[in-house]
């Protein structure tokens, strides 16, 4: 009962910006947390970035410092402020975010279709 739609990839050249943008819209119980992930080398996706409902973030190691987390609750929207974009950064990136559908559901991870970032060198 929830869509995750996101928005804002593109190609861009090293040590250029983007910002990311997933919305959720559906009928739903409640929103937790909301991250970004990305395919990566391997068959499992990577955690990027997550931040809680209460605001508290978290990074991989190798974006601290460049990537940056927030929500808008009242447009339950999740963005990621991407600076100083390396081409490892290359890939498509997913918005996730934890739902609860109904008051007697549990919650549920949800994902977005994937927007692609490039960054060339």
């Amino acid at each position: 009962q929830v869509q995750l739609v996101e928005s804002g990839g593109g190609s861009v050249q090293t040590g250029g910006s983007l910002t990311l943008s997933c919305v959720a819209s559906g009928n739903f119980f409640h929103i937790g947390a909301m991250g970004w992930y990305r395919q990566g080398p391997r068959p499992a996706r990577e955690l990027v970035a997550t931040i809680t409902a209460g605001g508290t973030t978290t990074y991989a190691d190798s974006v601290k410092g460049r990537f940056i987390i927030w929500t808008d609750n009242a447009k339950n929207t999740v963005y990621l402020q991407m600076n100083q974009l390396e081409p490892d950064d290359t890939d498509v990136y997913y918005c996730n975010a934890g739902v609860r559908p109904t008051e007697k559901m549990s919650y549920s991870l949800f994902w977005g279709q994937g927007t692609q970032v490039a960054v060339s060198s």
